[in-house]
């Protein structure tokens, strides 16, 4: 089961200094929360984890992440990380195809090919996904058209699909109503007894009900580190505390 630990990282967008000398472990099966101001480099991070920022021109890193002890950016294997390391970003973004191909689309990427095989994959990964029950009489209806909380969920089927052991999570629910916030922590904290999950948010209220650590980024650097209920009731730096308390941010 999967865990990261990440020594003196460092990333350049050209000349910029995005993240600094971050170093934490990232332990499996808890909910891991990175909180801080817009800019700061925790979206940043979180795309270094799969390797998102391999995508983008000019970027340059150095220092180690490593899988349950492989560096993910010495010579690791680029398609097996992200089938490791899932995804779901800040928008809802279903292809514009049924529910049930979204839901099927990556492990036919990975040659399952029988109906009924398939079926079972979107059926279990939905209801992991805590929505079967709303869409199972919908599955040939096109993904985009259902709301944006149900879109949203079954992105995270989607993401189940391939058996991930880790999800990364860029502010999911910015984009959703209270309620379907709601339903999408209460998932996560579902999919936490089978999954590793980081979850970046600007919700300080969310990484406090839902996350077993939190780390607090400030201009690209980890200003602490540690279990929620510590950072947010007795941080040990006084600039986490002036985030914590909204004195800046």
């Amino acid at each position: 089961m999967a865990k990261f630990l990440v020594e003196k990282l460092n990333l350049h967008y050209g000349k910029f200094h995005a993240l600094k000398d971050v170093s934490m472990e990232i332990k499996e099966k808890e909910i891991t929360a990175f909180i801080g101001p817009s800019g700061c480099g925790k979206s940043t991070f979180l795309k270094t984890i799969n390797r998102m920022n391999d995508l983008i021109e000019g970027v340059r890193i150095d220092g180690k992440i490593l899988l349950d002890g492989e560096d993910i950016y010495d010579g690791y294997d680029v398609i097996q990380l992200r089938t490791r390391v899932g995804m779901v970003f800040q928008q809802p973004n279903p292809f514009p195809m049924t529910i049930y191909d979204n839901v099927a689309y990556g492990p036919r990427i990975h040659g399952i090919k029988k109906k009924s095989i398939l079926d079972e994959i979107v059926e279990r990964s939905l209801r992991q996904a805590a929505i079967w029950d709303e869409v199972k009489d919908k599955l040939k209806k096109n993904a985009q058209s259902v709301s944006g909380g149900q879109q949203q969920r079954i992105c995270i089927a989607r993401t189940l699909a391939v058996e991930p052991e880790v999800i990364l999570m860029d502010e999911p629910t910015s984009a959703l109503d209270p309620i379907s916030t709601l339903k999408i922590e209460d998932l996560a904290v579902e999919l936490k007894n089978n999954y590793t999950i980081i979850i970046v948010t600007h919700n300080m209220q969310q990484a406090s009900r839902i996350s077993d650590k939190t780390a607090f980024f400030l201009t690209g650097e980890v200003i602490e580190y540690g279990e929620t209920e510590q950072i947010f009731n007795n941080p040990v730096n006084q600039k986490t505390e002036d985030y914590i308390t909204g004195r800046f941010g």
